[in-house]
């Protein structure tokens, strides 16, 4: 009975427990999310969550906290970090547990346990970069990271130098990696990326650092390192050369990526690599190019790169989808006109965790947009690709194409389409025929990974993905919502729930980054203004359902499926998923964010699976792989009369293909041997002979292809010349004159206008108003019609040209010249290149973009010289505006001229207080200036000149005209410091002539070597008897001048009639600027290092340039040594970077020329002409690194004709094997290069400007052409102790005869106080030595003359300090801030830019004419000050503005404008503006060539 009763009572208990149990169960399963809000102080500027975690950072930088919550958001905590300025966040992208926090100064945060704990660390004097992401992180290892900075000197405004830092150890020691660097990056810093050597994935490191002398973009550079840089090397990236201009890298899957960029274009090069040392350049097909801005990396597969490229440029920029081969070498077109935005945005995704799934929108109307210039509004399609991007079709919803809002319309975070989970993807969009507006549109949704869509929602919503897709959350995103929806079957149900406050507008639904979490993240505002609140809402499904799922709640997925709906291949497997069934009444619920993996099965090998071998490249259909050049012999195979030999197919399958069986594409095949073989060379130099109906050529220019440019690439073939003749006929050229077309036929050209900064452009003027032009040298002719007809101040050009932008214009034209008196210029601007016009200024004289770095976000900037109230004759005012004169801004009311140089904008205009005073005005901002003041006893008359003189070494050279006396004109040049705001004496009596031009030329590619005429009988000349005039070099930038030194023999072995033994009376001596008739004939070539020719006489001065009295000489040794070359006159080119020289006589009829394949050692004759030619120019390109070069001329019979040469030195013998260099092994026996280290003739070492410089040269008796242009500066060696050679005289300071710096009598010296006032918290001060440091000067310890023997004084009020403290600034620094920084700001800012920038050249002369001076007032001897600016490296040489836009020099003695450098003439280039209020210029409207 016991037994019986206690048996009932477990009965009962048991199903009591069960009925408890069945409550409990009951009451935890709920009908709907939990939600809950969090109120916030400010609207959060950052926030993630922690991989696989609850766990979430916000800063709130307004409040300068950051916020931690361990819920998904449902509590928040602020982090405790102690005195912390938080000024970002950012989490590590490789490990869940690490996250930093940066700082405003040098102190900053890292956690290593999700925020739970931080530790405070520092980066030495250094602030976070302004420029790049201040991390860079490695993939393997996650205690290594790398940190970008700067350090900054002097309140952070005068040099800032970006400095990357390095941890090895998760911060607990952080150390300096390398200065001057632009970015770096671990090799390993993808867990694809592989180099194949396991320590060098451990520790490669990539950067982008400055030149090695410069800070010009143009000379950026790549260097490579293994152990933290200790030591770097420079990788090769075209075939055996470094590349210069690098802008900027990037880790991209398994790829290692670096653009490069080459002056005037805007197009780049983009080479790869896939383990880091093996770099290839990538070919795109030849009707597409990169372009600077123009190109977006996008998100690629383990196997292929994919890049969209910029075709159609902005406001309605489109592009072309690109996939490259597995090495990222060759790339093919996918889809062309896909839609892009203003920022590189494209509209493209992938499908997260599918192969080969691709969504794209592109322009339909892309004919309408590509001629708009941004007034025809893009009409968008979606496209989606299941096949890796090789074929799309339409996008479907019940039957109707669906277009759907993508990348380039952020309206939320992360993915726009897809998340982890397998194949549910979701986006708001429209049916129909294109894409409507956002408020126009409705959630869709699919299942199939794109195949088919279904309308969830009407109206546009915020998405997000959970549980692996098993839930999908969406928010009202067209106003504000009370309410949020979800759905637990793939969208086809959707279920409200109502937030805990009042409506709110959403800004952000976001989960965890693998959508494994079943809880969500809510950011929206109520309100607006100063009243807008924030809120975050946790939304929580954990208790929504009870059950896990189980096996049977699953399917196995086919993730990719073809056309016939069966699983589809890419890289030769099929992809499968697990994933939860759509009616599953369970959640996944994976406890540790599990992610799902996919399963695979191997397919048979398809042609898809193979690809194009080395060597071989896609044919023009796209349908099989050809030959590209020769192929390699393999191990002889062809040797010994063989015919054939197995080689390549021309296939390989694709690195990582799994594809088994199916075809063999990649079986070698039978070969022809005399497929390996180069075409065969003729051994001789080619002639092609060009006839022109015309008298006379009127004006030319090369439009020469950067390195950067695609077709550079392949050989360089495309060398583009167009031409004028005295007929207004065009001709143009793309290999180098060998063979011409007319161009424009039945169009009159007045002028050839090539754009100075983009050298693809090029713009034909005709005697109307019709302007023709092209964007790709020729390939395509579009054109305008002019506003007004051309200016008719023949010394202005008629159109003007933005840096930047190529499409932007001014045109200066003519109006009122109807009426007497009344003709003046009218100034009008144009953004489409021409296509409308709108007014900016009336009765200008001129008007410039003044777009130049360092201008901030004023790229409208303009200048215009305008008449005071539009009233002819009247004063000039200067004016600028940066919103095309909605609003101006009056500078100067009285404007002599202006012109730019560098950052500068120079202004001379007349003096208020005195008319007959000049007064000069610079700005680097374009929109404050300062004075230029002189010494109070220096008064400088307005009909005297000054010319700034080019330089490339941080310093600028005026000459200030003493003498103006016609014939006996001189001056003396001055030199700045190095920001050029004070100017100290040089050098005296150096002879210009009566237009104002000077004999100065500065060597190019070589720093400090400068060349000038002095005159030697100053007061003989003066009374009429004529100039003698003496040449002079310097080697150290002016610092120290002296007599060229006489080679001992002349060309046929003679000795000169003079002692060259004895200087002063036996010297060489050069014919200068003043006196070349072709300004082109510069002595140097930048690709020529070491390399100058001349014209000239031995004697005791130079005489008169005949063929009696003048020889031809040449040095290789930067103007230390020179040698006679030829008896007469001659005029020369370097071709191939100085391997081949050609000259050619000048003045004389010829039928030969001479050349030169070892730097001018020995001469060989050649016969052009079986005619004698009367040769008047003598060009190649502007690099002067083709092997090609043409002579432009009339024979002597002929005056009917003009006729070109062409010699074509590709085919000689000796230049058939491109020259080895070896960057990293100097002493490589195969190597064809040496080191060249130039020397000061006067100094026992090689030390120039306080550095041994060493240069790569080719051997002259190595028969072998260089090719790419070589970066000729290996490396500074050594800094060297400081001598007298390092410094020149400081301000008031001059020369005295024994070469000491002495006070000039009557003036003071600098007052080095000013510095106290500049820099309150400054302590002391060195008084002046009378001497300052070069500017380029590196030198260290030594003689450091700017502090020797000076006195250090305290500051005012800063006594006790001092006694302290008792030390200050080097007297280098001392200099720095007590003469720079008087100028304000502006100099200051000046300094940085240039750290930081370049900018384009420019010479200005202020002033001229007026009565003869006497030649001991105070300016022939004492220094003056004035204002300009920094020059960038590049060097050129002076040049006259009028001739941009006229012809060349007259071929038979007409005057003709004048060109700056081969370069800037070759491109038209303004680089010497003369100012000149009588327009000294003349007229020029006949002048031929």
């Amino acid at each position: 009975m016991w037994l019986l009763k206690y048996s009932r009572r477990l009965v009962l208990l048991h199903l009591l427990t069960l009925q408890l149990l069945w409550l409990d169960s009951a009451a935890a399963k709920k009908d709907k999310p939990e939600i809950s809000s969090y109120k916030l102080d400010n609207a959060p500027s950052s926030f993630f969550y922690f991989d696989d975690s609850n766990v979430i950072l916000l800063h709130d930088r307004e409040a300068s906290f950051v916020h931690r919550s361990e819920d998904a958001g449902k509590t928040w905590a602020k982090v405790d970090i102690q005195d912390g300025h938080p000024m970002d966040i950012w989490r590590h992208p490789h490990d869940n547990k690490k996250a930093y926090i940066m700082g405003r100064g040098s102190t900053h945060w890292h956690t290593n346990d999700q925020g739970e704990t931080w530790k405070d660390f520092e980066i030495p004097n250094a602030r976070p970069s302004l420029f790049r992401p201040p991390f860079a992180f490695h993939a393997k290892d996650s205690d290594k990271v790398l940190i970008h900075g700067e350090i900054c000197k002097i309140g952070g405004l005068i040099d800032c130098k970006e400095t990357t830092f390095y941890t090895t150890n998760g911060f607990k020691d952080v150390g300096k990696l390398r200065e001057n660097t632009r970015g770096c990056v671990f090799a390993h810093a993808t867990s694809e990326f592989q180099t194949g050597d396991e320590d060098k994935d451990d520790d490669r490191i990539v950067c982008v650092t400055t030149g090695r002398i410069s800070f010009n973009p143009r000379e950026h550079r790549l260097a490579v390192s293994d152990n933290y840089f200790d030591d770097e090397h420079e990788p090769l990236l075209e075939r055996d050369r470094t590349v210069q201009g690098i802008i900027n890298i990037a880790v991209v899957k398994k790829y290692l990526v670096a653009a490069a960029r080459a002056p005037n274009t805007d197009e780049l090069a983009m080479y790869v690599t896939d383990d880091a040392s093996i770099w290839h350049r990538a070919i795109f097909p030849s009707d597409s190019r990169l372009k600077e801005d123009a190109y977006t990396l996008l998100e690629s597969t383990p196997y292929s790169i994919q890049v969209d490229v910029m075709t159609v440029d902005p406001p309605n920029p489109m592009g072309v989808l690109f996939t490259s081969n597995s090495n990222g070498t060759y790339f093919t077109k996918n889809i062309p006109y896909t839609n892009r935005n203003m920022h590189g945005i494209v509209d493209f995704e992938k499908v997260q965790g599918i192969q080969g799934v691709v969504l794209v929108n592109v322009v339909d109307n892309y004919k309408e947009v590509e001629g708009s210039f941004g007034r025809e509004e893009k009409r968008l399609r979606s496209q989606i690709s299941f096949d890796d991007g090789r074929t799309f079709k339409d996008l479907t919803a019940g039957g109707k194409t669906l277009h759907l809002h993508s990348v380039t319309e952020m309206n939320n975070i992360g993915r726009v389409f897809s998340s982890p989970a397998p194949g549910v993807v979701m986006g708001v969009g429209n049916t129909g025929k294109y894409l409507k507006d956002y408020e126009e549109s409705d959630l869709y949704v699919s299942d199939d990974a794109g195949l088919t869509w279904t309308r969830a929602l009407e109206e546009a919503h915020k998405y997000e993905f959970g549980d692996q897709g098993s839930i999908l959350v969406a928010i009202y995103d067209e106003g504000p919502t009370d309410v949020l929806q979800y759905s637990l079957n793939h969208g086809q149900d959707w279920h409200e729930v109502d937030l805990p406050e009042d409506k709110i507008r959403a800004k952000t639904l976001t989960t965890t980054p693998d959508s494994t979490s079943m809880k969500f993240f809510l950011w929206g505002t109520q309100g607006g203004g100063s009243k807008t609140k924030h809120w975050v809402f946790s939304i929580d499904f954990e208790d929504m359902r009870e059950d896990k799922c189980t096996e049977k709640d699953f399917e196995r997925w086919t993730a990719r499926v073809g056309e016939d709906g069966k699983a589809s291949c890419v890289m030769g497997r099929k992809q499968f998923y697990k994933r939860r069934k759509a009616d599953a009444d369970c959640f996944i619920r994976e406890k540790d964010f599990e992610e799902i993996e996919p399963d695979f099965e191997t397919c048979k090998c398809t042609e898809e699976d193979f690809e194009c071998d080395y060597n071989f490249v896609l044919s023009k259909d796209g349908k099989e792989c050809v030959r590209d050049g020769p192929l390699p012999d393999p191990q002889g195979a062809c040797k010994g009369g063989a015919k054939k030999y197995k080689a390549s197919s021309g296939y390989r399958k694709i690195p990582g293909n799994v594809c088994e069986g199916g075809v063999h594409l990649e079986e070698e095949k039978e070969r022809d041997c005399e497929d390996t073989l180069k075409p065969p060379v003729s051994g001789e130099i080619n002639v092609e002979r060009t006839a022109f109906p015309a008298k006379s050529f009127r004006s030319y220019f090369y439009l020469e292809r950067a390195e950067s440019s695609s077709e550079s690439s392949k050989g360089g073939k495309d060398e583009t010349v167009v031409m004028r003749t005295d007929r207004s006929d065009v001709y143009l050229s793309r290999d180098h004159g060998k063979t011409w077309d007319q161009i424009l036929k039945g169009k009159e050209i007045k002028d050839i206008y090539p754009h100075p900064h983009f050298n693809d452009v090029c713009y034909f003027v005709g005697t109307d108003k019709t302007v023709d032009y092209t964007i790709n040298r020729g390939d395509t002719f579009s054109s305008f019609e002019a506003p007004l007809e051309p200016t008719r101040d023949g010394n202005l050009p008629a159109l003007g040209f933005h840096a930047d932008y190529k499409d932007w214009l001014i045109w200066t034209g003519a109006a009122g010249c109807d009426k007497e008196g009344e003709c003046h210029n009218n100034a009008l601007y144009s953004t489409d290149r021409g296509g409308k016009w709108e007014n900016l200024r009336r009765f200008v004289r001129k008007c410039e973009f003044i777009k130049e770095e360092g201008r901030g976000d004023k790229e409208k900037l303009v200048y215009c010289e305008q008449y005071k109230d539009e009233k002819l004759g009247g004063p000039l005012e200067l004016q600028s505006s940066d919103n095309w004169f909605a609003k101006a801004t009056v500078h100067f009311n009285n404007v002599v001229d202006f012109a730019t140089m560098s950052e500068f904008i120079i202004v001379a205009t007349r003096d208020q207080s005195d008319g007959d005073s000049l007064k000069v005005d610079a700005s680097v901002d374009g929109q404050t200036f300062a004075d230029a003041l002189f010494p109070s006893n220096v008064n400088v008359p307005i009909q005297k000149a000054y010319t700034v003189l080019d330089s490339h070494t941080h310093a600028v050279f005026l000459h200030v005209t003493i003498g103006n006396q016609k014939d006996a004109e001189y001056g003396s040049i001055v030199k700045s410091n190095s920001n050029g705001t004070s100017y100290v004496l040089t050098l005296d009596r150096v002879n210009r002539n009566t237009p104002g031009y000077v004999d100065f030329e500065k060597m190019l590619g070589l720093e400090g070597v400068a060349l000038v005429n002095v005159v030697a009988n100053i007061d003989e000349a003066e009374r009429g008897s004529g100039k003698k005039l003496k040449t002079m070099i310097t080697h150290n930038d002016g610092a120290e001048w002296s007599l060229l030194r006489a080679p001992q023999k002349d060309s046929e072995g003679r000795a000169y009639e003079c002692n060259t033994g004895h200087v002063p009376d036996c010297s060489l001596h050069l014919h200068g600027y003043t006196e070349r008739r072709d300004p082109r004939d510069v002595f140097s070539s930048p690709s020529a290092v070491g390399l100058m020719m001349a014209v000239g006489n031995v004697g005791e001065y130079l005489t008169s340039k005949s063929e009696k009295t003048s020889d031809t000489f040449i040095t290789r040794d930067g103007g230390v040594e020179w040698h006679a070359v030829k008896k007469g006159n001659y005029m020369w080119e370097y071709g191939d970077q100085g391997s081949i020289i050609v000259i050619v006589r000048d003045t004389v009829s010829t039928d030969e020329i001479f050349y030169s394949l070892d730097e001018g050692r020995t001469w060989t004759a050649y016969q052009f002409s079986n005619k004698k030619v009367h040769v008047a120019i003598l060009s190649t390109v502007p690099s002067d690194n083709s092997r090609n070069f043409l002579l432009w001329g009339r024979e002597d019979d002929s005056d009917s004709e003009i006729v070109t040469f062409n010699l074509d030195f590709t085919q000689i013998e000796e230049r058939q094997r491109q020259c080895y260099l070896n960057e990293d092994d100097l002493n490589d026996p195969d190597s064809d290069y040496y080191v060249w280290e130039p020397s000061h003739p006067y100094q026992d070492n090689n030390c120039l400007f306080g550095h041994v410089a060493q240069y790569h040269r080719k051997y002259p008796d190595r028969n072998c052409y260089n090719g790419r242009s070589i970066q000729h500066l290996h490396k500074i060696a050594k800094n060297c102790e400081c001598t007298r050679a390092d410094f020149e005289c400081d301000y008031n300071f001059e020369p005295a005869k024994d070469g000491s710096c002495k006070l000039v009598s009557g003036l003071e010296p600098p007052d080095h106080s000013r510095i106290c006032k500049d820099d309150p918290d400054r302590i002391s001060y060195f008084e002046p030595t009378g001497y300052r440091r070069v500017p380029l000067s590196t030198c260290e310890g030594g003689n450091e003359l700017e502090q020797y023997e000076s006195k250090e004084v305290p500051c005012r009020g800063h006594e006790k300090d001092f006694a302290e403290k008792h030390r200050g600034l080097s007297g280098f620094w001392l200099f720095v801030l007590g003469v720079l920084l008087p100028v304000g700001l502006a100099s200051a800012v000046g300094y940085w830019v240039w750290r930081h920038w370049d900018g384009k050249f420019g010479r200005i002369r202020l002033g001229e004419q007026g009565s003869a001076f006497d030649k001991d007032r105070p300016w022939i001897r004492y220094p003056v000050m004035a204002v300009s600016g920094v020059v960038a490296v590049l060097a050129a040489v002076p040049f006259l503005v009028g001739s941009l836009w006229r012809g060349m020099t007259g071929l038979f003695g007409a005057s003709g404008r004048r060109y700056t450098t081969r370069g800037s003439f070759a491109r038209g280039r303004g680089d010497y503006a003369v100012v000149d209020e009588d327009e000294l210029l003349g007229e020029d409207e006949d002048e031929e060539v």
